[in-house]
């Protein structure tokens, strides 16, 4: 039996983005190590949430590492690490950088290192890489990735910025949550056109500090209410928000909160359930016939279930990920006016026949893609010796 270490992922997360990965990767283990007939059960170390996914078989021990790991005298970490034949490192998707602030940084690297000395084989898992802006930490970045056993890239801006670093043990792979599993979901009949839209609360309040903290270059809250307005005078429309980020204890952060906000302000829209895991989240954007959202997975949930979708980007992990998959109809929300996203949010919808064959032909890529990332995790697990 193998232990694998799942580092900075979680079951819990009220992020429902980061269960995604996190169940997708269990998955895509599960199965590469049933093609080289080796057992394998988890221990996962990550950010404890307030959610309940469900049963996840193969769970041996969860720990949550932002305290655990500043005060490791106190917790099982080094302990619970030592323990484990190899570690997958997802880095939570898009946290592997310092644009997040130092104590995250080096909580983030520190883990990696504590693998690293414990002499565990250490693979980071297909993530945005970077940016690193300070010397330091871009330092400090590259020595762990040049000693870990693999780095894998999920999208074609953070493989070239592992190039430029002069990085060889590297792959650019796509976001595992790709693989994410759903039930595809049918919903009531409906002569109307069902839009799915995802509100990201965080974007809507101007980020944490609430004064426009990720520079975007137009006024989100102002695009949410200019997209509203204009779907739900589509008389041929039906009108559902979607939650995807839902910390009921960070309002700032909330999907959900926000959504109920606007529905006093549209009372023609729907607003779906606060949703408990992210295969219940994906089935349900499943049974959308377009799809328009802020929150990446949630985006990632549409393009996956076959939905035709303009993302909103606000950080280059979008730009990447999207333009690896050869599919260009998203907004640059640090880029584009507010009248130029609203124009791609409306032509995507008139297009959406030609938007959903190019979602097919993107999902044949990043099939593909996992593919090698699970052909790579089946030789790396043939040949571990618990």
């Amino acid at each position: 039996m193998l232990t694998i270490g799942l580092l900075w992922h979680s079951l819990s997360s009220s992020n429902l983005g980061v269960g995604a990965l996190t169940l997708s990767q269990i998955a895509l283990i599960n199965k590469a190590a049933a093609r080289v007939g080796k057992e394998v059960q988890f221990k996962v170390f990550g950010t404890l949430g307030v959610e309940n996914y469900g049963t996840t078989p193969g769970i041996t021990s969860i720990l949550g590492l932002e305290r655990n790991f500043i005060a490791p005298w106190k917790s099982s970490f080094f302990k619970q690490l030592r323990e484990c034949d190899l570690i997958l490192d997802i880095g939570e998707g898009d946290s592997f950088t310092d644009i997040y602030g130092l104590e995250r940084y080096f909580i983030l690297v520190g883990t990696k290192y504590a693998a690293w000395l414990a002499g565990i084989p250490l693979i980071l898992s297909p993530q945005t890489i970077g940016p690193f802006n300070g010397h330091l930490t871009r330092a400090g970045a590259k020595f762990i990735m040049n000693k870990s056993r693999r780095v894998f890239a999920r999208d074609h801006l953070s493989m070239e910025y592992l190039q430029s670093n002069g990085l060889k043990n590297i792959d650019e792979v796509i976001d595992v949550a790709f693989a994410l599993p759903f039930d595809k979901q049918s919903l009531a009949e409906t002569e109307k056109t069902r839009v799915g839209i995802n509100v990201s609360g965080l974007l809507y309040h101007g980020g944490y500090t609430c004064a426009n903290q990720f520079g975007l270059s137009l006024d989100y809250a102002s695009l949410t209410h200019a997209m509203l307005d204009w779907f739900t005078a589509q008389t041929d429309c039906e009108v559902h928000l979607v939650s995807h980020v839902v910390p009921e204890s960070m309002p700032v952060e909330d999907d959900y909160r926000i959504s109920l906000e606007l529905k006093k302000l549209y009372p023609s829209v729907r607003v779906a359930k606060r949703f408990t895991s992210p295969s219940e989240a994906k089935s349900f954007i499943s049974g959308m016939d377009f799809f328009v959202g802020a929150r990446m997975h949630a985006c990632i949930g549409a393009f996956s279930s076959g939905v035709p979708v303009v993302p909103l980007a606000y950080s280059r992990k979008f730009n990447g990920l999207f333009e690896s998959l050869n599919y260009h109809h998203f907004g640059d929300c640090k880029k584009d006016s507010l009248e130029q996203a609203l124009a791609k949010v409306q032509s995507g919808f008139f297009n959406r026949r030609v938007l959903q064959a190019e979602v097919a032909v993107g999902n044949g890529i990043a099939r593909a893609r996992l593919d090698r990332y699970e052909n790579y995790l089946a030789d790396v697990l043939k040949d571990i010796n618990g």
